[in-house]
């Protein structure tokens, strides 16, 4: 009897056509149950939860979908306490039912600092030291003193605050500043189309205060940039250390900043060479 004499009987065929049915069945059955436990194809967009808080969501039944996680909180003065600020995966992104959503929000209390020691630094110094910090500057005031720009006081709610004081993050800090031996004045800032906070800054590093602001087009800071100062910028006129320049801001969204800031800068241009010619 040959080896391959089984190949002639009806029963290996049966039996092979059984195993290669009963292979298929278990082949098929198993991609089922993967494809179910996977929930192949079945996939949803995750929102933008910005601005919406963890509670919002469960209320409107998006942890039906989500598995929603809070991993840190940050403090942001922009936006409410327990306002999501950043999510991952980003809105947009297709992803299963039950994936997990990382969630950061702002924190329900400010996070403290310590009060750095500004005296005797330069302005310039001081600025970076706040803002390295995450303090805020306030008013400049300057004083008879024999240093220009150097930082006599440091002063919370118009009392001196001592070095080390624990403080919330984003606490306003006013300074009082030496204005020198010389009266010299600044030269304001050119600020059109500036963003609120960077206005702010370049006035401070220029001895300048900020003094009113007026929002035209509404009170969205996202998108306001400045649309006029008073005192107006000139290149050859100075002010007195610490002045108030009043800003007015316009959206970006619904005026042409390019255009405009062409237009104050040719006319600077030729008001320049008239006087030059004069």
């Amino acid at each position: 009897m040959g080896f391959f004499y089984f190949l002639g009987k009806k029963k290996f065929y049966l039996h092979l056509l059984i195993a290669i049915v009963v292979t298929v069945i278990i082949f098929w059955a198993t991609l089922e149950a993967l494809s179910v436990y996977t929930r192949h194809g079945e996939v949803y967009l995750v929102p933008d939860f910005s601005g919406k808080t963890v509670k919002e969501l469960q209320e409107k039944g998006y942890n039906e979908y989500f598995d929603l996680l809070v991993i840190d909180s940050v403090y942001d003065r922009h936006n409410n306490k327990g306002d999501i600020v950043l999510q991952n995966p980003a809105s947009g992104s297709k992803v299963k039912k039950g994936r997990h959503v990382y969630l950061t929000v702002v924190a329900q209390a400010p996070e403290k600092v310590t009060m750095p020691n500004l005296r005797n630094l330069s302005l310039r110094q001081a600025l970076v030291t706040l803002d390295g910090k995450g303090l805020r500057v306030g008013k400049l005031e300057f004083v008879d003193y024999f240093a220009r720009n150097a930082v006599v006081d440091q002063l919370l709610s118009g009392e001196p605050v001592e070095t080390g004081t624990e403080l919330p993050i984003g606490t306003v800090i006013d300074l009082v500043v030496g204005i020198g031996k010389s009266k010299v004045g600044v030269n304001i800032p050119f600020l059109i189309g500036k963003k609120s906070i960077d206005a702010r800054g370049e006035l401070h590093f220029a001895s300048l205060n900020v003094g009113k602001e007026y929002f035209l087009d509404g009170n969205d800071t996202t998108h306001a940039r400045v649309f006029k100062t008073e005192p107006t910028f000139t290149k050859n006129e100075e002010v007195p250390l610490g002045t108030a320049i009043n800003l007015w801001y316009r959206s970006d969204q619904l005026f042409d900043f390019d255009a405009y800031i062409r237009q104050l800068l040719s006319d600077t241009l030729q008001g320049d060479t008239t006087n030059n010619n004069q």
